[in-house]
């Protein structure tokens, strides 16, 4: 997800003005040009880096303290370079979910969070973020331990998003408020916006920072408390943060952080009599599971962020250099482990073999390998599992008939390495054209006008992004009205400004995450409606009558 120029930050030289730009956005835009990358394996076959961090927390945070799971048992984090163990984390199941809870409860009911002023609450957000600033390096390089993403990705954009969207929550908690509501009849009606109670929250692990920080953010500032369950892929960034933010004064209970798998820890959240509300992040096979237990329990009301198989579209007027440029970083990002990722990357026929070649010549150029190493575009995948599931769909796609331009196979001989992939001819009933991948393998479809176009981009149970490439704003216009998504792009990809709403159409979810719309997720609204007895008004109409 995401710089006026991701380009920018993952070549080999990073300027200040470039580090400036990352602040406000992680996202890519078309009007500048990328650098030449070389294609090298260097990365891969030297000893891997050693991560200048020591991993301090690796137990439960439950009611404000470091405690071990209920039974005892651990998990092991891996570092998707190797496969080799980084950690062993409590493995958090349903009775620490009962405790984290508890403490929840406990701190809503009778704690200090919803009852202290919103500006009180705003000022510890904020103390919140200057640590989170504080410590950029050593949270990016948990976050590239433990995830795989590239360190120069994490240390220069996700970090400072994460601390920007905290600061941006910070200045909302004393904001929210309801209105003065006119009536028929003599009633003083007005509405008050509540904090919703103990909120579930379960987080993926391709983001795990960034999802932390979209998740709590809005619920601390609307003064709710939390338990989260962090993916057990990645466990380490959100712990070292929760400690943060605890120094910053969050009071005991307000936010506890179980680890565990889905199937125990989440399953337990998701089902929880005494959650009041539940977020989830993932796929949308999971996203339906949750659904489900939050319905048979106690109705609980919840927001999803799901899957995608965005539609980029390239359109006849494009210039194909550009084109090619942002339309390889919205889908390579993140080693294509982006539930926005433009996997379905539609060109026009006038262009389309142009393009093609160009987009194999920029795939041949990333650069692959140790995600700690200086210039590296792309990382591991997340771990063995997703690294068979990506080599499946590209075996797939050669079995249907696709035409493997580059890459589709290991890159290295260790870790969960996949060479940039690109196909060709790729037909839309297609595994690879309708399946979310989560992978560094681009489809290329071709199309003729822009009718046939949309009629194929919304042709997908998801709905969550599409970008869209042309110099014509009418064709803009007419494609993002047309487009059933939460989110188009015009030239640009993966802008992620704390302000921007996000979240998605049909199966790609429920709700929004980010800017003023989250807020909603995280507050009732409460009807004070009052009897008035010879108001003003009424007596001055009725000494003019």
């Amino acid at each position: 997800m995401t710089i006026p120029r991701i380009s920018s930050l993952l070549s080999r030289s990073f300027t200040s003005s470039a580090s400036s730009a990352l602040l406000s956005s992680i996202g890519r835009n078309s009007s500048r040009r990328g650098g030449i990358f070389r294609y090298s394996t260097a990365a891969v076959v030297e000893e891997p880096i050693n991560p200048s961090v020591n991993v301090n927390y690796t137990q439960l945070l439950i009611n404000g303290q470091f405690v071990d799971a209920a039974t005892g048992k651990t998990f092991e984090t891996l570092d998707p370079r190797t496969g080799n163990v980084i950690a062993s984390v409590a493995e958090g199941d349903a009775e620490d979910v009962n405790r984290a809870v508890s403490a929840a409860r406990k701190a809503f009911d009778e704690g200090p969070w919803p009852r202290m002023s919103p500006y009180e609450r705003s000022k510890i957000l904020l103390r919140f973020a200057d640590l989170l600033e504080k410590h950029n390096d050593e949270i990016a390089a948990l976050e590239t331990w433990d995830n795989g993403k590239p360190f120069e990705q994490a240390a220069k954009a996700e970090v400072p998003l994460v601390i920007r969207l905290m600061r941006y929550y910070a200045g909302w908690a004393d904001k929210i408020h309801g209105l003065t509501v006119p009536a028929d009849g003599l009633h003083q009606v007005q509405t008050l916006h509540e904090p919703i109670g103990v909120a579930g929250q379960i987080i993926p692990w391709n983001f795990p920072l960034l999802m932390y920080a979209w998740k709590i953010g809005p619920a601390l500032a609307c003064g709710n408390t939390i338990v989260l369950k962090t993916a057990e892929q990645t466990p380490l960034s959100a712990l070292y943060a929760s400690k943060l933010l605890h120094e910053a004064g969050l009071p005991p209970g307000v936010l506890n952080v179980v680890s565990g798998y889905g199937p125990t820890a989440g399953a337990a959240l998701a089902s929880h009599m005494d959650v009041d509300k539940l977020a989830f992040t993932g796929s949308t096979a999971t996203g339906k599971i949750v659904l489900q237990l939050a319905a048979r329990s106690n109705l609980k009301p919840v927001t999803l962020e799901l899957g995608g198989k965005s539609p980029f579209i390239v359109c006849e007027d494009a210039n194909v250099d550009e084109a090619v440029e942002l339309a390889h970083f919205a889908l390579f990002f993140n080693q294509g482990q982006c539930c926005c990722a433009g996997s379905r990357t539609f060109v026009h026929e006038s262009i389309y073999d142009e393009f093609v070649e160009k987009a194999k010549a920029r795939a041949l150029r990333r650069t692959v390998g140790d995600p700690f190493k200086a210039g590296i575009e792309q990382g591991p995948q997340i771990d063995s599992d997703q690294f068979e599931k990506i080599l499946r769909y590209i075996r797939s796609g050669v079995e249907n008939g696709a035409t493997l331009e580059t890459g589709g196979e290991r890159f290295g001989k260790e870790g969960f390495f996949i060479k940039p992939t690109v196909f060709s001819n790729v037909q839309d009933g297609m595994l690879i054209a309708q399946d979310e991948i989560f992978g560094p393998v681009q489809s290329i479809l071709k199309f003729k006008d822009l009718g046939e176009v949309i009629r194929r981009a919304n042709a997908t149970s998801y709905g969550l992004a599409a970008g869209v490439f042309t110099q014509n704003l009418d064709t803009a216009n007419t494609l993002t009205r047309a487009l059933k998504v939460g989110t188009v792009w015009i030239n640009c990809f993966d802008v992620f400004d704390a302000a921007i709403p996000f979240g998605g159409y049909k199966m790609s979810g429920h709700g929004r995450e980010k800017g003023i719309y989250s807020l909603q997720n995280y507050l009732q609204v409460k009807a004070v409606i009052t009897p008035l007895k010879n108001p003003a008004c009424q007596v001055a109409r009725i000494r003019q009558s």
